[in-house]
């Protein structure tokens, strides 16, 4: 630690890594002192000299004997911890009131010029937020103005002295473990929390209700801003950051789900954003995530890496189709490599991207692999469908134990694998992503001539249920899509059991196949359905109209399906009805 002279106030500063590599600047908040950062700090420190202060009144750093806590003040603060610091240009990032007072001073002659880029957490600014509040939609506006009950409560006199005094800190550490699942650990709460609130009590007085607040058509920051939206913030809300895009034409834009303090719950990913934004700005290449979060006019599918199983027919190959038709790089999987290779080869003239690889999901060795190699040679998928499967037809007592092995392991193992590979990849990343899993009409329409089928694809469907639970306080969406007839080569494929040898297994198989042809629903069809469910995340998605009847009566009169079960029979096989 140093010491920084700023006026009449001392600012303790602290510095790890290479003094010689980029600076990067953390800015703590309320009412927090630099040992916030410390698991971030120590995940940089290895690529760059990460330096950190107490601002005036918090931590070691002394308050002002005036009590003046007003921007200006502020301003001079940064600037004498810069001359320190002593280089030309760092990259500052700050979080609840170090976000808030940076985006005040980045801008200020003397400290803009000096800033290379800056990260946004939890902390808007202030005249912009104002502006959104006088212009925003009412419900929205409704929405952040009851996140910050507490601005209000602040300016009163003496009230919040007495309160803070009475739930500090043990109510603190009540809504880290409650709120944030952030467990207290040593430096965080400081032991000088509650002098520190009581101090930074300032801060919200001199600088909230006064200022411009109102922002002009000329008003633009022109620093490079990336701003981490951490989804479950309980103080700044979605809306409030998605204004910010009309005033930062330089701006990418970023979610973790995380709350307020995402840099406690999820350090690995706050760093890795901080690390990559700046080695962009210093010249590196951006990472398909930063491409991706730059504000614009982009699709919904822009950049995505999206992983479909099963893509070399069908279904699999119509999702491919669409998602590279609107932007995505798409990893066209199949246990059939040189049809990958057709559907792959077939989206070289859109927009998107395409690669082929050959995949047997049942083999759990085999899609681990996969999963590595997609992982390393193109990045952490975004969106994964998984497609690939397989239908043995015939009266259960036909079904020999290979039937159902197989069934299982190509229908149910075959997503298992799929989801908790790529999900854990999605996790470890911590921006999210979307998983769709293709179950069936069967999967609530039982069957007596598809006992295998039927029950793979509603234990899927329950996996779907149960992933969705999980992995929604990560980010990531699950949706099961539940087909009903579409014409696909399912039939022609398809394990005929207990079917005589000759012209009695051929009849089954074309009866399959004409039904489906007659139905006449092309699996693009199905596919868009898939595009339109990712987009607004949607949990179970019926398709067409049988797949939608026979979900309602599912849900409404269980013995009907029963009933209807019964009555399947005889060589049509209808049940081969979706997919691939």
């Amino acid at each position: 630690m140093r010491w920084v002279e700023s006026g009449d106030v001392r600012l303790a500063l602290y510095e790890q890594g290479d003094p010689a590599a980029p600076t990067v600047l953390l800015v703590h908040g309320y009412p927090d002192t630099h040992r916030v950062w410390d698991e971030v700090a120590g995940l940089l420190d290895d690529r760059f000299h990460v330096v950190r202060y107490d601002v005036r009144g918090a931590g070691n750093s002394t308050a002002p004997r005036d009590g003046d806590y007003g921007y200006d003040r502020l301003a001079a603060d940064l600037a004498a911890v810069l001359d320190t610091v002593g280089k030309p240009g760092v990259h500052l990032a700050g979080h609840d009131w170090g976000s808030i007072q940076a985006w005040n001073l980045i801008g200020r002659p003397g400290i803009g010029e000096r800033i290379l880029s800056f990260t946004s957490l939890g902390g808007p600014h202030l005249d912009q937020a104002a502006h959104f509040v006088r212009h925003g939609a009412r419900r929205e506006v409704a929405g952040q103005l009851l996140r910050s009950w507490y601005i209000g409560a602040f300016q009163l006199p003496v009230l919040p002295e007495v309160v803070l005094r009475a739930v500090l800190p043990r109510g603190l550490e009540r809504l880290f473990r409650a709120a944030e699942g952030v467990v207290p650990r040593d430096g965080h709460p400081a032991d000088t929390v509650v002098r520190d609130a009581l101090n930074g009590l300032g801060l919200y007085r001199a600088n909230m209700l006064t200022g411009r607040h109102a922002l002009g058509a000329e008003f633009t920051v022109e620093t490079p801003v990336q701003l981490i939206e951490a989804t479950r913030d309980p103080f700044v809300s979605s809306a409030l950051l998605a204004s910010t895009h009309g005033w930062v034409p330089r701006l990418w834009h970023r979610r973790v789900p995380a709350g307020h303090w995402a840099q406690r719950s999820h350090p690995r990913v706050v760093a890795r954003m901080i690390g990559e934004f700046a080695a962009h700005i210093e010249g590196a290449p951006p990472s398909r995530e930063l491409r991706r979060a730059r504000a614009g006019d982009r699709g919904p599918y822009d950049d995505r890496l999206v992983v479909v199983t099963g893509a070399g027919s069908g279904i699999g190959r119509a999702t491919a189709r669409a998602f590279a038709a609107h932007g995505a790089e798409v990893i066209c999987a199949d246990v059939d490599l040189a049809a990958a290779r057709r559907t792959a080869g077939g989206l070289a003239g859109s927009r998107g991207t395409a690669h082929a690889y050959r995949v047997d999901v049942a083999d759990a060795a085999g899609m681990e692999e996969f999963a590595r190699l997609v992982r390393d040679r193109h990045g952490v998928a975004d969106i994964v469908v998984n497609n690939a499967g397989v239908a043995v037809a015939g009266p259960f007592l036909a079904h020999s134990v290979d039937d159902w092995r197989r069934t299982l392991d190509v229908n149910l193992w075959g997503v298992v694998h799929g989801c908790r590979l790529f999900a854990a990849q999605m996790v470890e990343r911590g921006e999210g992503g979307h998983i769709v899993n293709i179950a069936s009409l069967a999967a609530f329409a039982p069957s007596r001539l598809l006992p295998a089928y039927s029950t793979s694809k509603a234990a899927v469907k329950m996996l779907g249920d149960c992933l969705r639970a999980e992995l929604a306080g990560e980010g990531i969406g699950v949706t099961t899509i539940c087909p009903g007839f579409v014409s696909t080569a399912i039939a022609e494929n398809a394990v005929y059991a207990g079917a005589p040898e000759g012209m009695s297994r051929t009849r089954e198989r074309e009866a399959a196949e004409k039904a489906l042809a007659w139905r006449g629903y092309p699996p693009e069809r199905v596919a868009a359905h898939i595009l339109r469910a990712v987009h607004r995340n949607l949990p179970v998605v019926a398709v067409n109209a049988e797949g939608r009847i026979g979900y309602a009566l599912s849900r409404i009169s269980p013995a009907v399906m029963r009933g209807l079960a019964r009555l399947t029979g005889g060589r049509e096989n209808p049940g081969l009805a979706d997919k691939r």
